[in-house]
């Protein structure tokens, strides 16, 4: 069920030659992964060739681990998922209100893989 919506993202985006239909390889991964989370504990997994990425919420570890290879190039030796519920938070003592419930994937590469993310992103 999960994989049904990449490869439906996937085939959306194609690429139309003369004569046939390409499928881009990173067509549905961007989609996978949003957004790269920058926080101390990230920078402390840089450090030994980890990322953290804030990823789709119905993404799962094989899924990540297919994004990264054709995005980056690098296959992934571990991935790990987590779920972080959005805290509720009162606003000058009178509303309530509740942050974004976020899915997060800790992904270790191997020892000769370099990923600069902060470059790449300038």
């Amino acid at each position: 069920m999960k994989k049904d919506w990449v490869n439906k993202m996937a085939t959306k985006k194609t690429v139309e030659n003369k004569t046939e239909k390409k499928v881009v390889a990173t067509a549905g991964m961007y989609d996978i992964l949003r957004r790269p989370v920058i926080s101390e504990k990230s920078a402390k997994l840089a450090e030994s060739n980890g990322l953290v990425f804030e990823i789709d919420p119905r993404a799962g570890k094989k899924e990540v681990a297919k994004a990264i290879k054709a995005i980056y190039n690098v296959a992934p030796e571990k991935v790990n998922i987590a779920n972080i519920k959005g805290k509720v938070k009162t606003f000058r003592g009178k509303s309530k209100g509740t942050q974004k419930t976020v899915k997060k994937a800790y992904i270790t590469l191997p020892k000769d893989a370099k990923i600069e993310i902060a470059n790449a992103a300038a």
